[in-house]
């Protein structure tokens, strides 16, 4: 009867071998699909050896108890850490921002009034401006297809900027803020947004000063109580291809969805006789991320980006401010995901512009967090005319977000062990140094 369960459990593992087989192959991971099949098929060939060589029972006891003890370490809640969280006391300059600083003309007032307030990063811009630049036809991965639809994505979005705020209904519909809190996250999710969250609008959330456009300089001013995030995917298959043209194509395409979901919610809020701002790429009053931490949706990781539970960093954030009365969302236990950063380091492994820290996080606006080299980051950029992406792909949270994946994001979320042993299988399947992928047909 023993040999019989244990043989069992070796089909079972067999037939699971299949299907993870399948599925990698079908994600384009021919070699980790040929990986997967051989060692999970070795794994229920040795279980099924006592059923088919008779051997004595007290072994076939042994393979049982060893089988129930490995499923009993790596998938039991135990051994978690528990990691700091506080919340920043600071805020943050949008003007120090790259993308801002980007944008400065020079000799203009902008321009000297900047670089008089901030000498020591002259010298360092003065170095990505020697650059082709992004979506520029003298850098180093230009693509004219996807460079093209890049900008048109951009160009498009640009087309939103004056529709982020906008008139408000006189005539104002009393809600519940549970019913309207309801349907704004299950209109959003309707809508395309893969997560949907809603969180209290705190002081830092927001910039200090803005950094962008025709408000450069002015204090950001928001007074709405009450902030709704939410994610776009974006495409694995593009992704693979970091640091080439199709990350940008890809990238651009997300901010365009994101942002017209934000748009819509703003107006829809604003139809009910109720303020609301949309905060989208290029026209920003919050700093994203750190809304969509708050609201739920994720962790800030190592690489400085929002780690959502089933797609990783693999996503694009809009944010929608409002003085609509709501409910702000659960927050669940992520502690899971700082300590899987900790361990993994595979975006600073990989990172082209090196600028990844491989530390611990530090004391930065006195929070325990990570901080890339956003000079080294934005620099490589500027070379190769993409916004690069490479730690994107690489992150074992960034696989898709199917049965197979969900089940190695369970055991991470749940167990220290497990997720030791989750870096060893990315490293054995998916290489310690992916490789970019083709562009897609």
């Amino acid at each position: 009867m023993l040999n019989i369960i244990i043989l069992v459990i070796g089909v079972v593992l067999f037939l699971f071998a299949i299907y993870a087989c399948i599925i990698s192959f079908f994600e384009n991971e021919k070699l980790a699909a040929v990986k997967l099949f051989v060692s999970i098929s070795v794994v229920s060939i040795i279980l099924s050896l006592p059923f088919f060589i008779n051997l004595e029972e007290i072994f076939s006891q042994i393979i049982l108890l060893l089988f129930v003890i490995s499923i009993i370490v790596i998938l039991l809640p135990i051994n978690n850490k528990k990691h700091l969280f506080e919340k920043p006391k600071g805020r943050i300059d949008e003007r120090n921002v790259m993308f801002s600083r980007a944008e400065l003309v020079e000799g203009t007032k902008n321009y000297n009034n900047y670089y008089d307030l901030n000498p020591e990063k002259f010298e360092v811009d003065n170095k990505f401006r020697e650059n082709p630049g992004l979506l520029s036809k003298k850098a180093s991965k230009y693509n004219p297809f996807m460079f093209a639809m890049a900008d048109a994505s951009f160009f498009s979005v640009e087309s939103f900027k004056n529709r982020v705020d906008g008139q408000i209904s006189d005539n104002k519909v009393e809600v519940f803020p549970q019913k309207a809190s309801e349907f704004i996250i299950n209109h959003t999710l309707f809508a395309g947004a893969k997560s949907c969250g809603i969180t209290t609008l705190e002081k830092y959330h927001l910039y200090s000063t803005h950094g962008r456009g025709e408000k450069y300089g002015e204090p950001v001013k928001n007074n709405h109580k009450y902030a709704i995030a939410f994610t776009v995917e974006m495409s694995k298959e593009m992704l693979d291809t970091a640091p080439n043209a199709p990350t940008i194509s890809e990238s651009a395409m997300q901010y365009l969805e994101v942002g017209k979901l934000a748009v819509q919610l703003a107006a829809f809020i604003r139809n009910l006789g109720y303020s609301a701002k949309a905060h989208i790429d290029g026209n920003y009053d919050v700093v994203c991320p750190l809304v969509a931490k708050d609201a739920g949706l994720g962790e800030i990781g190592r690489m400085g980006l929002l780690m959502t539970p089933n797609l990783g960093p693999r996503v694009r954030i809009a944010v929608v401010t409002t003085s609509l009365e709501l409910i702000p969302s659960k927050k669940e236990d992520k502690n899971s995901v700082i300590d899987f950063c900790i361990k993994c380091k595979k975006c600073a492994t990989t990172c082209p512009a090196q600028a990844i820290s491989f530390t611990d996080r530090t004391k930065i606006n006195d929070v325990l967090r990570w901080q890339i080299n956003q000079e080294s980051c934005f620099t490589y950029w500027t070379k190769t005319g993409t916004d690069c992406g490479k730690c994107i792909q690489v992150c074992p949270y960034s696989h898709p977000n199917n049965f197979l994946h969900n089940i190695v994001r369970i055991g991470i979320k749940k167990n220290n062990t497990f997720r030791n042993i989750a870096l060893l299988g990315d490293d054995f399947l998916y290489g310690k140094k992916p490789k970019s992928k083709a562009t897609p047909k």
